[in-house]
């Protein structure tokens, strides 16, 4: 009895401090790679390759889910048409879900599935074939070489992407309520200009920040400390979308609640 008892203790303390080991190297590696992002020398040519990856390469999978975003909000909300004015309330409806919460958020999970993997694979690849050790032999500052043109293109370029999506997933809705629910166009323009608020989108702009440096930094932390081999490279890209998929929910739910 003694010795599963101790068992459980010992078992308990490991994992402990595993956990807490892991988070602290975690926050290490994120401080420094945000400090490496202000210092010099900057790879600008790695910097345009990111961005034109990331952002012009990824345009078409969030401009046919934002478009289809916005056209499910305006076909559910009339097929239950509320009692007073649906003409007005229906834009107000797409145009504040989009860009306070839908466009955000969705666009971040896609992202995080699609980029968030690529990089993890990406950087976790060089890992095990000992290529950020050939550059650490050449004198060549990983962080400043991989990890802060991925996280300096994912700031940029991720508010740009939502914001994209906001106008293409309100496009969406506005084709939807005009050709299958045969709302006044004119008036569906409107009650949409009306209802873009500077507050939401601001809002919307922060979560873009915001959810473009957690998908960097999670999956090039990932891909960074990478091991055991092809395996390894596929549980780096798993757990850098999987984690970065939770930090986006929690952090759109703190950012909403204080900003509310």
């Amino acid at each position: 009895m003694l010795f599963y008892t101790m068992s459980i203790f010992i078992s308990s303390g490991k994992y402990s401090i595993n956990f807490l080991s892991s988070i602290g190297r975690m926050f290490i590696f994120f401080i420094k790679s945000i400090y490496q992002c202000f210092l010099p020398p900057y790879y600008f040519h790695a910097l345009l390759k990111q961005v034109m990856e990331v952002g012009y390469f990824s345009l078409p999978i969030v401009g046919l889910a934002s478009i289809f975003i916005g056209a499910i909000i305006v076909l559910q909300s009339g097929l239950n048409p509320p009692i007073i004015n649906p003409d007005s309330i229906i834009p107000y409806i797409v145009v504040t879900s989009i860009t306070r919460e839908l466009g955000p958020v969705l666009i971040g999970l896609i992202i995080a599935g699609k980029v968030g993997a690529a990089i993890a694979a990406e950087i976790g690849t060089m890992r095990i074939s000992e290529q950020i050790d050939a550059l650490i032999t050449l004198g060549v500052n990983p962080f400043k070489y991989l990890i802060a043109p991925r996280v300096i293109a994912l700031i940029i370029t991720l508010p740009i992407l939502i914001t994209c999506a906001n106008l293409i997933g309100i496009y969406g809705g506005y084709l939807v309520a005009v050709f299958e629910l045969h709302y006044s166009p004119d008036i569906y323009i409107k009650h949409a200009i009306k209802s873009l608020n500077m507050y939401d989108l601001i809002l919307g702009l922060i979560k873009s920040f915001v959810f473009g440096a957690v998908i960097s930094l999670v999956s090039c932390y990932y891909g960074y400390y990478c091991k055991e081999g092809a395996r390894g490279v596929g549980v780096a890209t798993t757990s850098a979308v999987v984690l970065s998929s939770i930090f986006i929910i929690l952090l759109n739910y703190i950012i909403t609640l204080t900003y509310s």
